[in-house]
């Protein structure tokens, strides 16, 4: 066995990758692996990954190819790479393109299997074969055009991804252009090269997938300019309406479509134009609970060219299932992090699209794209009171809670927001009650989801014009805020357990103000909250942060 004591990799034989963080080399492995490799662990000195094959699938469809990823693992492993490990990653690279999907003529789709186990498989799944239409032959299936996300559903749980390559209803077309310079105070604008790249990955791969940027990368430009070069109908499904508001104020701003093009689809308003946007919360709204939800139809009535998913890793179920209907449909899903905490990568993966372009987080800040971001973990001693009762606590959640409510947090998070007293500041939290204190205890407003919309837009216009420096916001503004004055966010609570979560929250401050940004998360010490302190290092490690963990002394 050859033995490399210089490099930081090691390749087991349970498709597990160790990679540690001290060695020199580290920085160029992790940047090497983590197209195709997932991280799964990352404590101080090793980080763990793992050869999964959603992660396989995604780099195939991404462009990266068996050769560069057998590379980096035979150029940064220590120890010769297990054949085994070696041999079920070239099986499962290979997958991606063996079951491909085609128009045979415009009522029937055709599956064809080039691997002769995989077709054998297929056929002797009812599941599968209750979806065919006939068999023809022993390597091609024909499917109605209806079961198209169906079926493709049902391989990707079996394990057989598809590469689909039947194309796309053709809809009205509404032709879109971008404006050398932006309407609002006229500055020069034109797309960078990573997002122009990201628009010709999507549109030369099929124009379904996924682009990942990270916040402040300018994910909306992407969208503008893919409507723009697909040029028909477009729907914009946003997290939120202050999102939704935010599209159309970029539309108007650095395009050339008319106000009474756009429409809104939200709470407020029912317009349908040739550009409308909408909310996930206002599709799956439902009159009645457990009845039917009225407005999921415009998704799968209209006759749309394209269809953006803004934050796609948000998509709750029932979208998931209306995407299902509508695979003759162009679809483009923007996000930060394809992170799921319920799993469900793959149905993104299968409905909506492969990832086609990822560009990660470093890349950005060393091109000075966002902003450098310092990461700081501060621990919280809890008062006597506080203590006792978390010590006490009925369960975990209840004693999570107390810690999260630390009372001493406030008094570290006015120490920061002096320190920082000329920069924009947003206080972030997940409970209400300690939001209402913090908030009062600083004199700042509070946004959250009993805030109405028009009022929350009012504050975040007075955070942007430079009259408000510090909000304290709930989990409202975890998604697609654009505040490209905030530089220090001060994290007071959270869903420690969500990665996803971390990754809106640090995106929030990522928009480049010429200096570094700071991303705070209080924790208290001793206390249930660090238990799910990995979870947020896994995230950053993921990104390529390095962070600091200090304790808090008066």
């Amino acid at each position: 066995m050859s033995y490399h004591p210089e490099r930081p990799l090691i390749v087991q034989g349970d498709h597990s990758l160790l990679l540690e963080t001290h060695n020199p080399q580290f920085a160029d492995a992790r940047d090497a692996i983590a197209p195709f490799a997932e991280l799964e662990k990352s404590p101080e000195h090793i980080h763990s990954y793992r050869l999964h094959p959603l992660s396989l699938w995604n780099a195939a469809a991404a462009g990266h190819t068996l050769q560069q990823a057998e590379e980096a693992l035979h150029r940064f492993s220590k120890y010769s790479i297990p054949e085994n490990v070696l041999e079920e990653m070239r099986h499962t690279f290979a997958r991606y393109g063996q079951l491909v999907l085609t128009k045979d003529n415009e009522s029937t789709l055709r599956l064809t299997v080039s691997d002769a186990f995989i077709a054998a498989r297929i056929a002797r799944e009812k599941t599968i074969t209750a979806l065919f239409r006939e068999q023809p032959a022993d390597d091609i299936f024909l499917i109605d055009p209806g079961q198209r996300g169906k079926l493709k559903h049902a391989l990707i749980i079996l394990g057989f991804p598809v590469d689909d390559q039947a194309g796309f209803s053709d809809a009205p077309l509404f032709g879109l252009a971008l404006r050398d310079t932006t309407m609002s105070d006229q500055r020069p604008f034109a797309l960078r090269d990573y997002q122009q790249q990201a628009v010709d990955a999507f549109v030369a791969s099929g124009s379904h997938g996924v682009i990942v940027l990270a916040c402040g990368a300018g994910k909306t430009l992407v969208g503008m300019a893919t409507m723009a070069r697909i040029g028909m109908r477009t729907l914009i499904i946003t997290p939120n309406t202050a999102a939704a508001h935010q599209w159309r104020a970029e539309l108007l701003d650095k395009t050339q479509v008319s106000a009474t093009d756009i429409g809104e689809y939200t709470g407020s308003r029912k317009e349908i134009q040739p550009i409308t946007i909408a909310t996930y919360q206002m599709l799956t709204y439902r009159p009645e609970q457990d009845g039917d939800m009225p407005h999921i139809e415009l998704i799968t009535k209209h006759a749309w060219g394209l269809i953006i998913f803004d934050e796609v890793h948000m998509l709750p179920a029932p979208v998931f299932r209306a995407v299902s209907e509508i695979q003759a449909r162009r679809r483009l899903g923007l996000t930060a992090t394809l992170i799921r905490e319920d799993g469900l990568e793959r149905d993104v993966f299968s409905l909506i699209g492969p990832k086609r372009f990822d560009l990660p987080w470093r890349e950005l800040e060393q091109s000075g794209h966002i902003a450098k971001a310092h990461c700081v973990e501060i621990r919280v001693p809890m008062s006597q009171h506080d203590h006792m009762a978390h010590a006490t606590a009925d369960d975990a959640r209840k004693a999570y809670r107390i810690a999260a409510e630390n009372s001493i947090k406030d008094r570290v998070a006015t120490a920061l927001i002096k320190k920082h007293a000329d920069q924009g500041i947003l206080v972030i939290g997940q409970y209400i009650k300690q939001l209402e204190r913090i908030a009062a205890h600083l004199g700042a407003p509070l946004i959250s989801g009993r805030m109405s919309s028009p009022e929350r837009e009012r504050l975040y216009a007075a955070f942007r014009a430079g009259e408000l420096r510090l909000l304290v916001v709930s989990k409202v503004a975890n998604y697609a805020i654009d505040l490209p004055d905030a530089s220090i966010a001060i994290q007071i609570s959270g869903a420690f357990g969500s990665r996803q979560e971390e990754a809106q929250r640090l995106g929030r401050i990522l928009r480049p103000q010429g200096g570094p940004a700071f991303f705070y998360t209080l924790v208290s010490d001793h206390s249930e909250e660090l238990k799910f302190a990995v979870n947020r290092q896994r995230f950053l490690a993921e990104q390529g942060y390095d962070y600091l963990i200090e304790e808090w002394k008066p």
